[in-house]
């Protein structure tokens, strides 16, 4: 447990990401948001300048008395006047013809139009406001979404590996917002945000950069690293920041499993082994590789899935269901088919069967 301790001290030393103000981590953390189409938001903009404009000539409007210069009995204004200064006020033209002269008019001047023409500038030539406003977005997202972060998934590493695990998730039906990116490579989390994920720009072996990803609230933790030092450190580091997550960890060398198991991971998988067994029997039975490319498959085919055990099957065989039963998880641990164990079915007990996916 002492040196656990102090190898996970050796990325502890300046815990300052997850201490960080909101609007430094922008461009940290990002937070994906519905993507809409140019001409709208240019519709949006064109159609809240026009209500501007409409709100200033209806103030102007009815207090046309206040008012010089216009083209009605006496100067006095008419609504065509009215839409024409708050048009030119808006704009900043101001060519004076219709001035304002009572102290009312003056001060509607200067608590309605004044404000409203700031507005109106704001949304037709506002370019570099506009950035500063969508950086300010994204910093009241990230406050919002580290708030109510909650049971999420964090995975690891956005490589060929990571990319497979979320593709499990979400053919499983888990939400995109429930899965959380960290990963050092900004193409790998450019492309997780177009997925619509939450992405983290970091070294997982930092616990400041897990912490920022909510892993102390995460419900399981993904690490999904390209090498087998990294996978140990991130997993040690996962553990003692989420005691009580679920923590899966690949590994390139089965070797290493041991060290994964006592960093703290729950269950590790071998790559490596694991594509050299396919490729043996590719040699001597390749359609029992497309069957299992088929069940890691989610999305179509067959799909290995799990569900709880209903009333009407408690004390009952598995074998006597109409789905093709694998294995029990009974109080997390797997009970095969064939075992005793596993002949009378128990309330809690959850099933692994095979089941059908439409593609």
């Amino acid at each position: 447990m002492t040196n656990r301790r102090r190898l996970v001290s050796r990325f502890r030393d300046d815990d300052s990401l997850d201490k960080s103000p909101d609007h430094v981590l922008v461009g940290v953390v990002s937070i994906p948001e519905d993507t809409e189409s140019p001409w709208w938001l240019i519709g949006k903009r064109v159609l809240m300048a026009v209500g501007a404009l409409v709100l200033a000539a209806l103030v102007v409007y009815l207090d046309r008395g206040g008012y010089t210069g216009g083209g009605g009995p006496d100067g006095t204004l008419t609504m065509v006047d009215a839409v024409y200064y708050a048009t030119v006020s808006l704009s900043t033209t101001g060519y004076g013809d219709i001035t304002p002269y009572t102290q009312q008019a003056r001060i509607l001047n200067t608590l309605v139009i004044t404000p409203l023409r700031v507005v109106f500038l704001i949304l037709l030539v506002g370019t570099t406001l506009s950035v500063l406003t969508e950086q300010s977005r994204q910093a009241f997202k990230i406050q919002r979404w580290r708030s109510v972060v909650r049971n999420h998934t964090v995975v690891v590493g956005y490589g060929t590996k990571g990319r497979s695990a979320v593709a499990a998730m979400l053919a499983d039906e888990i939400d995109p917002g429930d899965i959380v990116v960290v990963d050092t490579d900004p193409q790998a989390l450019k492309s997780a945000s177009t997925r619509g994920l939450v992405t983290v720009q970091g070294s997982a072996t930092r616990s400041d950069v897990l912490k920022l990803a909510g892993v102390t609230r995460a419900r399981s933790v993904v690490v999904a690293t390209n090498s087998d030092d990294t996978s140990v450190l991130v997993t040690l580091t996962a553990r003692e920041l989420a005691p009580n997550a679920k923590i899966v960890a690949t590994v390139r060398e089965s070797d290493n499993t041991h060290l994964l198991k006592q960093s703290g991971a729950d269950s590790v998988v071998v790559s490596a082994e694991t594509a050299g067994r396919l490729l043996g029997l590719a040699t001597i039975t390749p359609t029992v590789v497309g069957m299992m490319e088929d069940l890691l498959t989610p999305d179509e085919g067959f799909s290995i899935a799990e569900r709880r055990v209903e009333e009407s099957e408690v004390g009952g065989s598995p074998r006597h269901l109409a789905e093709l039963v694998l294995g029990v998880v009974r109080k997390g641990q797997l009970i095969k088919v064939n075992e005793p164990e596993a002949d009378a079915l128990e309330a809690g007990d959850r099933l692994l069967y095979i089941k059908m996916v439409s593609g």
